[in-house]
């Protein structure tokens, strides 16, 4: 007899730090939610009650996150791991990733790299583009220099994540220069992936600036057949979660219905 995974919710230790990670049990398909950079899980509450026990779930808060503890790494090769470390820690083999912003990024970079363990992906307003170079990292700096007196206090309400701010610019500065590369990776792709794509812009752009970072996706859409849209919604980056989590929850049905 299999048995089912037992709901859980607790600390999963991970070298220097300490991770906050719940997961629903049960036998449904395994859905690993994956936060934007600075956020928690708390993010996922309208994705998950819109789709109920048929799913299990698991979420978990990045290193100085949420509930998570500090640490001396927050790199990008180090939040692969940290995934890695869950997915263990759980026993789930073949999961499906839904990452939002920061964690759509992460959720392509780790099915590249495990094609026979992915069920599919679904990209909460993630897209290959980004503020590089030296112009984009001064920009990226200019942006957190001009919020630093008010992180003391943000970081006392958990607004934000509990690192300094110096940290802050360098996660920001590695996404957007991951990101920007990942074109090819997404052309390469052979899970099925789906695109829940916001309006307008967000912190730190404007002028439409995401609107046309979003269109870098049209040539990898007709490219790749693995890689669709499955809505474009009215919310922006920071609120398409809490007023679009619908269009998540359709997505993530269609890709566990394949």
């Amino acid at each position: 007899m299999t048995m089912k995974p037992s709901a859980w919710t607790g600390i999963l230790p991970v070298d220097d730090s300490a991770l906050y990670v719940s997961d629903s049990g049960g036998s449904g398909c395994p859905v690993v939610y994956l936060n934007g950079a600075y956020a928690d899980q708390s993010h996922w509450r309208g994705v998950i009650a819109e789709l109920g026990a048929d799913y299990r779930h698991l979420t978990y808060d990045m290193r100085a996150r949420g509930k998570s503890k500090r640490s001396t790494d927050y790199s990008f090769e180090t939040a692969i791991r940290d995934l890695d470390a869950v997915l263990k820690a759980r026993g789930v083999d073949r999961p499906l990733l839904v990452g939002w912003s920061y964690g759509g990024i992460l959720a392509w970079h780790w099915a590249d790299r495990n094609p026979d363990r992915i069920l599919g992906v679904v990209t909460v307003d993630a897209f290959p583009a980004g503020l590089t170079g030296e112009a984009g990292r001064e920009r990226i700096r200019k942006l957190f220099g001009q919020m630093r007196p008010l992180m003391p206090l943000a970081r006392a309400l958990r607004l934000t994540a509990q690192m300094t701010t110096d940290q802050h610019i360098d996660v920001n500065i590695d996404a957007n220069e991951i990101g920007d590369a990942s074109g090819p990776l997404l052309e390469r792709l052979t899970c099925p992936v789906r695109f829940v794509l916001a309006t307008g812009d967000s912190l730190g752009t404007k002028g439409g600036e995401m609107d046309q970072g979003r269109t870098v996706l049209e040539p990898i859409l007709a490219r790749n057949p693995n890689v669709r849209v499955s809505a474009k919604v009215a919310s922006n980056h920071t609120g398409i979660l809490r007023k679009d989590y619908r269009a998540v929850a359709d997505a993530v049905r269609e890709l566990a219905a394949t």
